[in-house]
Formats: C-alpha cells, structure tokens, sequence
C-alpha cells in the first residue's frame, strides 16, 4: 500500500548491523551465483525467471502449449508464458491486485464445489475440501491463499459508507475458470481452458475475452441477455456498515468457511513453500527452509511461511524471497530479516507432524531457522489516498507522510490535489479500511489525529499493511436506516401485541427502532432501526432468542428504489430450496447468486418465502422462480396468498424449476420432471421466455367431528383445519403409501437425496401394500356440486386439479367421455377419480390403465366416518373423522409455462452437448 519515499541502499549487504542474517546464507556468501536477471514484462508486479520445463506446460496469457524446454515463471504468483508474450502481457501479478481493485467488496467464501478450477491467487489448481469460492462471484481459491486475496468482489448495491458509484456502469472482469467453449468478445476465437487460469469474463453480462484483448471492449456494461430480469446495483439500497456479506445476502453459516486462525496459536501454523529456482551446478541440490514471520501478529499466532532457498544465495534474494511469499510487491532493498531465535523452537514437534514426510523432517532441522520480516526505518512515506467519491482518471492521489503529520496536513494536501483546496478540512475525514476478506467483512475505522497508526500496522503486519487503504470522506450525518424481518413470532396477534413481545424479548429502544409492517399470518414484523449498533445488536439477540419454544429468525432486508427501475425491466425473484434434489439446490443457489443480483435470490430455509416477497413489495412488476418440488411451490403460492394485498405487484406469474420427487405442476407446465443439470443460464432464459397462464387454487376445510351415534351432539374433536391445495388431494391408499415414505423419510434424511432413491423407496411401500383392502364407499359419502354421488368399490378417492399424478401419470386417461369435458388447470373444475387399490396404481403409472371416473365439479363435500388418511400435494396425515368440504380459493394464480419452442431448443442443446452461456461451466452439477 506504502511506496518507500527514500533512496534505495545502492549495496544491499551494508544493511543496519542489528540486522542478523541466515548463518547458512551468510557462510557461503563468496560463493553467491549473484542476483539472476528478471525478464521484464508489460504487466506489473511479475517477477519472471526463465525455467527449464519437465512436463507438458500450457501459457497462461495466451493458453496455447509451450513448445521446446524454456518458459518464463512468475515466482510471486506462478504466471507460466512464453517469451513471446511477456511483451503483451496484460494480467498484473496477484501481489498488484490491491492496488488494481477501484470499489472495495468483501467476498463471501465457502466450500468449493467439485470441479476442476484454479486458484485466482497462485494460480494452481484447487483439489478437495481445503479449495473454496465466493458465494456472490466467480472467485476460487485454495484456503491457504484466502489470506492473501483482496475485496474484490462485485458491487451489488449502494453503500452509504463509500460512495464509489458514478452514472456509468463498467464491466467487472474476473480471471479465468471460463467454459471450455467461451469465445472471445474481440477476436472471436476460442478464450477457454482446461488447463490454465486464462482468459475473462465480466462478472455482470456474462461476456469473455483474451487477457491480452479485454482492454479493447468498451468499458460500460449492458448487463447481457438477463439484464431485463436482473437488479441493478444501483437501484438497491442497504446501509451494512455492522453486518459481513454474508448477513447482507442472506447466506447461512453452514455455506461459509471461516478464514481466520485460532487463538491456538501453534495448532493453525501456515506451511506454504515458496521456492527460488536454482541451478543444479551452483548448488548441488542443497537447500534451506526458513519460516518467516511477516509481523508481531504473526509471531504470536505462529502463523508463518516456508521459504526455500538455496544455501549459496545472497541476502537480498532471501528478502526477496520473503517478500513474494507474502505477495508483497514492494523492493527488497526497503526490508530486512531479524532472527527470532529458539522462540519458534517450542513448537517444532508440531511442525514436524504437520509437514509430515521424512524430506521435510530431514530439511527443518529442528523446526527451521525463525525469521521476522520488517520494513527498515523510513524518515517518510508516500501513501495513496482514495477519494470517496467517483472522479474520472486516477482513483487516488500521492501524498508524503513523515511522524510528524497529522490528518489535517495529509487532507490539506489531498484536498489540493482533488480541486478542492477551497473547501473546509473540518469538512472531511480519513478513513482507514482493511481489504482483506476475512469472514466476509470490510473493516473500516476513522484514523486518529496523529497518523502513528501506519506504523503500528507495519509493525504488526506488512501484508495487512498491504491491504490497508486510507480514503478522504466527506463529513455527513446521513440518516441511518437498516430494515431486520424477524420472523417466528406467534401468528395472528395485533401490531401492538407484536410490539409488546419485541420490547419483552429484545428489550429494544423504542426511540431508534419502529415496526414497519407486519404480517400476522406468518408471526413475523419488520423493523426499521436507525441506529447500527442497535440493528447489530438485535439481529444476534433474535437469533439466540425463542418465543413460545419457536425460535425466531433475523434477516437482513435491502430496499429496493423501484422508481429506478427500467421500464423494460421486469426483475426475477428466485427462491431455492437446498434440501430439495440432494446437493442441486445447494449448486443452483450458487449459480443464480452469481448470474443475477444475489439480493434478488432467497433461500427458501432461511426464513421462508416472506423475506423475498417482503424485499419485492414496493417493486410494481416482477415473475417468481421456485426451485424445489411440489411442496414448495404450495409453500410460496400459500405465503404469497397470505401477503398479497401488501404486495404493489399482487400477483407476480411462477416458474419451476423441479427439484423434488413427483413435480407433477413442473411436468405440465413444461418444466419437466426433474431439473438434471441444465444450464441455469439456458433456465433464466427460458423463464425470460415463458407464457403466462392461469391455473385454479382450492381451499380445503377439514372440519373433524365426533360421527358416532352418541357422540353427534358432542362437538369438534379439534378446531377446523383450512389448507390450500394445487395439484390434488388423494384419501385412502393413495395417501397411506405417501404417508409410509414420508415417514421413512422423517426417519433417515440423509438417505432420501436423490430422486432414484426415492422411488424406489415408494414401490418398496407399495409392494407391501398389495394385499391391503379397505372399501371406501362404505366409508366415506361423497357430495359433489349439492348431488349425492355413489361411490364404487375403491380403496383411493383421488380430486385432481392438474392432469399430472404421482410423477407424471394421467390418472384421468385422454379417452373422450360424453358424461365430462376435457380437464383444463383453468376450468375451475376438480376431477374425481378412483382407483381400486395398489396394483391399479401400479398399472396407472405404466401407463396401462387410467383411474375409475366419478365426477367433475367446483363444489365437493365429504362425509367421512372413521379416521383416515389423507394427502394435499404429497403432504400426508390422518383425518379424524368428520366433514371436508372443498371450494375454489380466489383469484386463480398466474404461472409461468415454457413456451414449446424454447422447450425443443432446449432438448436440441442438450442432445449436442453444446453451451456457450456464462454459466455452462457450472451447469452439470
């Protein structure tokens, strides 16, 4: 971060004499080979030695192979190229990258899927469980490099902190990981590899491009084909100054990795070689490994690198060595090595067991020589100051600054350089921020009036020193507001009772925090909080606190300014549910938090679909998109039924994407039976695509009574039930089998992950069922549109809505009946249907046989006389006996249906193999 403001020691062996050098480097120092030449390129920050290479090799700037038996490394970060192209260089070494990144945003890592990438830090490929990835972008790395990535992740909304935002918006472009059929935005030809990080791709729109021809791409960013669906960051508003991003988007601990160490301080030792090439005739094959030390913090953590050196080496190579370990881009003629001693001695056991074979045993000697990197004592240094606003050119301006300034001298002079001498110092501030993303959070902090503080950091760590940015801030008393949904509240209270339980539970200042809104039938409040250690402080409390055994939940909700939105735009809320189809979930709220604005994208297991339709409120046109299966779908049209006279936009049309077991509604709006890795991109697209269509809602009362002849003036037995039903509503055998796997489920989850398994669980339940009878008519009275209907000789009485059951099956049969008219998801008709017992089932889904036709009405009422069990949408129970009536539930619900010729599309590219969309690389999950 600090460029060195004093003339470099022209001899770098006539170090200060308190400076102890490696005794093993010192002691051949006659026989030092001297300083190697560095081959220059036209990319910052490299350090380039010509290799001999020992197996097949590909060039990262240009990924074509290295013929012959010379390449040029990059001993900072790995970067292998031809000599050819180091004159064209373009991608700047990974020690530059804090000073390349414009607008500071924290990533939010967790645990890598399994595919091949390669680390964005030192550029080698990322194996197993130590491998990691941003939640929000296409960033991959190995955990032992997460310390050294920076904040650079995409910007996703305005933050009152920083106002880095300016009327154009520019492409964000990432390195590497691109699909291996990408084509270049310039030259057209292909940019992809397999082999090497190579090539970019914009983190918005989706296009890629040569390292070499990025810089030839217009700057401003259109969004790509999804920018009709997508928020733009600057219509989203959250002030985060005391939440990480994983609170602000919503990400559950489970997904993300802590990136920190203990304070166990040997228990967490770093063990990363950084090796300097030597030639065998100079050394023999004799090396050293060193721990270095970048810092007091280090040394208390034991937290050190390797270095490898060859013993007949100069002291200016080990420093330099030192410095690339670190990633710190800085000359090592403004450093030095100071011994620890026996200090780190104490844990050489330790080391030993963690850097496990007899080689490195054999090398450590003991655990190693110790050594503590420091910069040498400078009279002055020249620091970059950012401005915190957007201005053209230069992001930040030069200013010397010695132990003797003070904030106000350093603003005096950065304020003359920005134009703006004329305006009032007291008017602005300094601000210090750490770029580093640990745990996902920007640490930010004013600086004190004496600028000791750059020296204090220096001491403690010279990469933290690195990543440390000043910025000049102008001096405003914004108006705080940060907006929790904290939901798990008793249902069906008054806004004021809600805010009695509130005050009981939270103890909450009722001056800075008020109640919104509310929603009573789902016993969740939102608040409005306009103060950021309060809002802090309720969002943990909420999270450890329970009302009635039910635990709450604290979500952190961002405001959408929707008179900013496009008149074309029409965003997508996206609901996913992990649990749903094994790990696919899990990777499709990955992939849809990376193709479109992360705060539009909801996890459906953390906090249900009120938080998404609560964020989308104001928003006056917007579609819907669940992920998971049947159940799940009911779950957001029952949610969005409740809350939709709060809603601008009453009711948004619903797309599937099917990840559960049946996904019968997905099957007849064309989504398919089950999502098996289709490209989310080609998914975004095809719902951007779609036809509205509308489809009916039942409601269903289940009234229990006591039906025996004493018991007819008793009473209920329970309260009535109300449930809402989309697909059908089965009772006898039908819903005993789903009841048998629903509790074998409940039983072992972790075995019920895939929808092969699944299946097969249920023809096991059905198997055991074949010898089952139970008359039904002798049961049950069925009542349909105010006519008494007789029952046959059935064991299942099934009311369809949709001509899909039990995982694709037409019940209801295509044969034309004169006594009934053709089913339509529209009609406002339910089908009733019958079947006769298991293997009737069995023959209706091989398509042998359909059911037993009964009846067509709006209107059903049914007696029934003994308990029963009962299935609305897959969900099973017994029913006491009583009356369940059955009647049309409002306004019917607009869905979305993929239109056939994008479904043919669709099953064409399948069938080739072919994607060239920003996400195929991920698209196989």
């Amino acid at each position: 971060m600090a460029d060195s403001g004093r003339a470099r020691a022209a001899d770098p062996d006539a170090a200060d004499g308190r400076t102890a050098s490696p005794p093993t480097v010192k002691k051949r120092a006659q026989q030092s080979p001297g300083l190697r030449p560095k081959y220059q390129s036209s990319a910052p920050g490299h350090c380039f030695k010509k290799v001999t290479l020992t197996k097949p090799t590909y060039c990262h700037s240009c990924s074509d192979f290295i013929w012959g038996l010379i390449g040029f490394l990059c001993e900072v970060c790995n970067f292998m190229c031809h000599e050819k192209c180091l004159k064209t260089l373009r991608s700047v070494c990974s020690c530059m990258t804090p000073s390349a990144v414009r607008v500071l945003v924290a990533h939010c890592f967790g645990p890598a899927g399994q595919k091949k990438r390669f680390c964005c830090v030192c550029r080698k490929q990322t194996e197993g469980s130590t491998a990691l990835r941003c939640e929000v972008c296409e960033l991959h790395i190995h955990a032992d490099c997460a310390a050294f990535s920076c904040a650079d992740c995409r910007s996703s909304h305005l933050d009152g902190t920083l106002e880095q935002v300016s009327d154009t918006f520019h492409h964000h472009w990432r390195e590497g990981n691109l699909a291996s059929a990408a084509r270049c935005e310039v030259c057209r030809r292909s940019c992809g590899s397999s082999d090497v990080l190579a090539g970019m791709r914009c983190e918005w729109c989706g296009i890629t491009s040569h390292a070499a021809c990025y810089l030839s791409v217009p700057p401003e960013c259109t969004l790509g084909r999804l920018r009709s669906m997508l928020l733009h960051p600057a219509c989203i508003r959250l002030d985060s100054r005391n939440f990480s991003k994983m609170h602000c988007y919503r990400i559950t601990e489970s997904c993300s990795h802590d990136l920190g160490t203990d304070k166990n301080t040997h228990r967490n030792t770093h063990l990363h070689t950084n090796h300097i090439l030597c030639d065998a005739a100079d050394t023999n094959g004799c090396k050293q490994l060193l721990k270095v030390f970048d810092g007091d913090d280090a040394v208390k953590r034991s937290y050190f690198r390797l270095v490898s050196i060859c013993r007949a080496t100069r002291n200016e190579e080990v420093v330099e060595a030192a410095l690339r370990t670190f990633y710190l881009p800085d000359e090592p003629q403004d450093f030095e090595l100071h011994e620890i001693g026996g200090l780190q001695r104490l844990h050489s056991d330790d080391i030993l067991n963690r850097n496990g074979g007899p080689d490195n045993r054999g090398s450590l000697k003991d655990g190693g020589d110790a050594w503590l990197l420091r910069a040498k004592p400078r009279d002055a240094e020249v620091v970059k100051v950012y401005a915190g606003w957007p201005r053209p050119g230069e992001a930040f301006v030069r200013v010397s600054v010695s132990k003797s300034s003070t904030a106000a001298s350093v603003l005096t002079e950065v304020l003359s350089q920005l134009d703006r001498q004329e305006e009032d110092v007291s008017g602005f501030s300094l601000l210090e921020v750490c770029m580093s993303s640990k745990q996902g959070e920007l640490q930010r902090q004013k600086t004190q009036k004496h600028l000791l503080r750059l020296c204090v950091i220096s001491q403690l760590s010279l990469r933290q020193m690195n990543q440390t940015r000043f910025y000049v801030v102008e001096n405003r008393n914004r108006a705080v507001q940060v907006n929790l949904l904290i939901g798990g509240l008793p249902p069906l209270l008054t806004k004021e009772e809600y805010a009695q339980l509130i005050q009981e539970h939270l103890t909450i200042k009722s001056h800075l925090v008020t109640i919104s809104h509310f929603y009573p039938s789902q016993g969740a409040v939102a608040l409005q909080i306009s103060c950021f250690s309060e809002a802090e402080r309720i969002y943990m409390l909420a999270k450890d606190t329970s009302v009635n055994s039910k635990s709450l939940t604290s979500l952190v909700i961002p405001e959408i300014v929707h008179n900013k939105l496009g008149e074309d735009v029409c965003p997508l809320l996206v609901f996913v549910n992990p649990k749903s189809g094994g790990l696919k979930g899990r990777e499709l709220l990955y992939s849809f938090r990376k193709l479109l604005n992360p705060h539009q994208v909801f996890d459906i297991s953390n906090g249900g679909p009120l938080a998404g339709l609560h964020t989308f409120r104001e928003v006056p046109r917007f579609r819907v998109l669940v992920c998971g299966g049947d159940g799940t779908v009911g779950w957001v049209l029952g949610v969005l039924e409740a809350v939709r006279h709060k809603l601008v936009c009453r009711e948004p049309p619903i797309g599937i994407v099917p990840l559960g077991t049946g996904n019968d509604l997905a099957r007849i709006l064309r989504w398919g039976p089950g999502y098996s890795g289709e490209d989310p991109h080609h998914i975004l697209v095809s719902v951007d695509e779609a036809d509205e269509v509308l489809m009916d809602r039942w409601t269903i009362l289940l009234d229990a009574q006591d039906m025996s002849e004493d018991g007819k003036d008793n009473g209920f037995l329970e309260p009535p039930k109300i449930v809402q039903m989309n697909n059908y509503f089965g009772l006898g055998i039908d819903a005993e089998l789903s009841l048998d796997f629903h509790l074998a489920r409940e039983d072992e989850p972790d075995k019920f992950t895939s929808r092969f398994h699944n299946k097969g669980v249920y023809l096991k339940v059905g198997l055991q069922k074949i010898s089952y009878t139970r008359s039904l008519h002798k049961e049950l009275q069925l009542q349909v549109d105010t006519q008494n209907i007789p029952l046959p000789n059935i064991e299942g009485l099934i009311f369809l809505n949709i001509p899909s059951w039990g995982s694709g099956a037409d019940l209801w049969g295509s044969e034309v009946d004169g006594r009934f008219g053709k089913p339509s998801i529209d009609d406002g008709l339910l089908e009733v249907v019958g079947v006769t017992g298991v293997v009737h089932m069995g023959q209706v889904q091989s398509g042998l046989r359909s059911g037993i036709r009964i009846a067509q009405g709006n209107y059903i009422r049914l007696t029934v006389s003994k308990p029963i069990p009962v299935q609305v949408d897959g969900e099973p129970w017994i029913q006491p006996p009583g009356h369940i009536i059955i009647s049309a539930a409002g306004p019917k619900v607009r869905m979305l249906r993929k239109s056939k010729q994008k479904q043919k599309k669709s099953s064409a590219g399948a069938k080739d193999g072919r994607s060239e969309s920003p996400s195929s690389r991920d698209g196989g999950h």
